[in-house]
């Protein structure tokens, strides 16, 4: 059954919270963005690119994209038709064309060719959101600055009662409210993990969910719970 938000939305004691960090930790010591990268910069024009993509997809494409397109001043010059083909499979190419493109030479313009480290900076970038910037300040430059919310992250944060938000700006807010800055970058990566691999939109796997026993499962129909 795929989730509601009909019903009275149960929020996680701090306890549940607490229970909710170890287990994640537990369930996926390992988590990290899968996106590849080998700087700051292929991270920023990956995860534009994967918007309303597979991070697989992205990856299949950037591994020959980063091999062409090195610095910022490649971006910056590319061709946008030749750029628009090159990335066509990632989806909606023509808008991620501008904003890749415009960043770029927003990099070039603005900041010397480096990817700035602020948020101010990365929001004001085309194409750049909070979600992007708070992927590249907390993954390229281990920078706790906000909380990643993708669909993945939202979803989860509903259902194990850390946000009854549907906006991502303030369900980033009620997550910064209730889990330590020291675990920000670490969770906004551990709960796509799981989102994507125990936590399915559709048909969440409850029964074999390490984190079962402590999720107040909102919006999810009732299922057995692991003894």
């Amino acid at each position: 059954m795929p989730p509601t938000r009909s019903g009275a939305f149960e929020p996680a004691t701090e306890k549940s919270v607490a229970a909710i960090v170890t287990g994640l930790h537990e369930l996926h010591p390992e988590a990290d963005v899968e996106l590849e990268h080998e700087s700051p910069l292929q991270l920023l024009v990956a995860t534009i690119l994967s918007a309303q993509s597979t991070d697989k997809r992205v990856n299949e494409v950037t591994r020959t994209l980063f091999q062409k397109y090195r610095t910022a001043q490649d971006f910056a010059g590319a061709d946008p038709e030749v750029f628009q083909r090159e990335i066509h499979s990632t989806g909606f190419f023509n808008q991620k064309t501008r904003s890749v493109l415009g960043a770029a030479r927003a990099i070039v313009e603005r900041h010397g060719g480096e990817v700035p480290q602020t948020m101010e900076e990365l929001v004001e970038l085309p194409g750049v959101a909070r979600k992007t910037a708070n992927v590249v300040l907390g993954t390229a430059f281990r920078k706790p600055v906000g909380f990643v919310v993708d669909t993945h992250v939202k979803r989860l944060a509903y259902r194990l009662g850390l946000s009854d938000q549907t906006d991502p700006v303030k369900v980033e807010r009620d997550l910064i409210a209730r889990l330590p800055m020291r675990e920000w970058i670490f969770l906004g990566h551990a709960l796509i993990w799981h989102g994507r691999r125990v936590c399915h939109a559709r048909r969440p796997d409850c029964e074999r969910c390490g984190l079962a026993r402590v999720c107040p499962r909102n919006g999810v129909a009732t299922v057995p719970v692991p003894a």
